[in-house]
């Protein structure tokens, strides 16, 4: 169980994750946000392959005035399908060549990157097409993050710290022995479990 709180306090990251073969995982996360409008919330499934690409995501955001969903599947040609639950059917997209997905406000979508690329273990830089999907409006558009590695992982500390760019905006992630993130300046920190 993983848990991050917002910097500005305004917002909780919960999420459960579930360790797969090789570099897959599951995850099972929620994200409430209190914004001076009226915030909203979102829950998400996500899976990732052995190969550490997204397969699936399913994402349920609510504010108090709708509801909406976003489902996207990766197929093994490289190809998106992108289904927003209103009957239409699944839109079909090569998004770029992007093969992973990153969800606004969330630190754990940084982890896929960063732990497919094996970046906090041995020193890299790669830009990427990145398929970013905004909240609470689950809008979809490709953008171009770069990730390169700063400090690899140190045994002693258990933490690696991995240089995230994204046009203007910059940080310094710091991650630990699983490339999960630990610290997002601007964003949020991983909350540590009480002392019992």
């Amino acid at each position: 169980m993983l848990t991050w709180q917002a910097e500005d306090g305004h917002a909780l990251e919960g999420v459960r994750m579930i360790p797969g073969h090789g570099g897959g995982f599951r995850a099972l996360g929620r994200m409430v946000r209190v914004e001076p409008d009226g915030g909203f919330t979102a829950s998400y499934r996500l899976v990732v392959g052995d190969d550490g690409t997204l397969a699936r995501l399913s994402v349920t955001s609510a504010t108090a005035e709708r509801e909406r969903h976003l489902t996207i599947n990766r197929t093994d040609d490289g190809i998106w399908l992108l289904d927003t639950g209103s009957g239409t059917g699944a839109v079909r997209d090569d998004c770029a060549g992007a093969v992973d997905v990153d969800l606004a406000f969330s630190p754990m979508f940084n982890t896929i990157p960063i732990r497919r690329l094996d970046l906090h273990r041995q020193a890299g830089e790669h830009t990427l097409p990145m398929v970013f999907v905004s909240l609470p409006d689950l809008e979809v558009r490709v953008a171009e993050q770069t990730y390169r590695t700063v400090s690899e992982l140190d045994e002693a500390t258990g933490h690696a710290e991995i240089a995230f760019t994204w046009g203007d905006f910059a940080a310094d992630l710091v991650v630990d022995a699983e490339a999960v993130v630990t610290t997002y300046p601007g964003l949020a920190r991983r909350l540590q479990p009480a002392a019992s």
